[in-house]
């Protein structure tokens, strides 16, 4: 099999290295993934400021004194992670980005980098989505050709008559899989919508989760397509201004709810909308989820 799906992931990357001068993406791209499970080993990794309830045998005195701030060191857990990744496929993914990108491209890419950096880590890569009739498993392995197969698979499965939810997807997880995870959402807003707060927090007990929303187009403009009716939106919705302040209104209070509820569990999230930002988005989800969790 022709590993078509990784190869365009590799040329993207080296096409934001040669774009991008931002430091963080700079380091992600040169393979040093950023652990979200910390613990002490001999793979030393950054040096931050103390923070009260730090362990003080991490103190780097020689740094603390040279700065004239108390530095800690910290360090990446040697153990090798199980990377879940559970991915929206109802119908809704074949629409729009707020940038004009096609959300399952989005999705797809966003998905296949971050799993490409994480097997550069070693980690075990796993995914859980739905097809039109039934639930598509992929087991934790290691590999490139475990990502193409899920990519491939994910591809396949985003159908104009795929009408599951994401929902289903982590009721999966939660039934079936009992080792502890980090859990990655890739859904759309009404996907972060549907998820419950008593699920959020299930999750977010038993794992670490990170959310990625793909986002979703505005209903203005001359070319809007509705996955609906398989047409373009009518003139008289898209340039009737009662009509989108109450769509953009609806649009704003589901963002607040969906918002609020992550933030209580805890889930760091990140919107992306094309594919020429991802590994910068990427670097940036990663660096908040750090934070979080220190």
């Amino acid at each position: 099999m022709r590993l078509n799906y990784i190869s365009q992931i590799k040329s993207n990357l080296k096409k934001s290295a040669t774009i991008s001068t931002k430091r963080p993406t700079s380091n992600i791209l040169d393979g040093s993934y950023i652990s979200v499970y910390k613990g002490r080993s001999l793979n030393f990794d950054d040096l931050r400021e103390y923070v009260p309830g730090d362990d003080v045998k991490d103190i780097d005195w020689k740094a603390t004194a040279r700065s004239q701030t108390p530095l800690v060191r910290e360090y990446i857990a040697e153990k090798k992670h199980n990377i879940m990744f559970v991915l929206d496929t109802n119908k809704r993914m074949l629409a729009h980005t707020s940038k004009m990108s096609e959300k399952k491209d989005v999705a797809l890419y966003t998905a296949g980098t971050l799993a490409y950096l994480v097997s550069r880590n070693g980690d075990y890569i796993s995914s859980v989505f739905s097809t039109e009739r039934s639930m598509q498993y992929f087991p934790f392995k290691t590999g490139l050709m475990n990502i193409e197969n899920i990519l491939q698979a994910y591809d396949k499965a985003l159908t104009p008559r795929n009408e599951s939810g994401i929902v289903r997807a982590l009721d999966y997880i939660m039934r079936n899989i009992r080792r502890r995870m980090i859990v990655i959402i890739v859904t759309d807003m009404e996907g972060k919508r549907s998820i419950s707060d008593t699920l959020f927090k299930r999750l977010a007990t038993m794992h670490d989760v990170l959310l990625i929303d793909i986002s979703d187009t505005d209903a203005s403009g001359s070319i809007v397509y509705d996955v609906e009716t398989f047409d373009f939106l009518p003139d008289y919705f898209t340039k009737d201004k009662k009509l989108l302040k109450r769509e953009a209104k609806r649009k704003e209070q589901i963002e607040k709810e969906s918002s609020d509820k992550l933030k209580k569990n805890g889930i760091v999230w990140s919107k992306f909308d094309n594919t020429d930002d991802i590994a910068v988005k990427i670097t940036e989800l990663l660096a908040r989820h750090k934070l979080e969790k220190r």
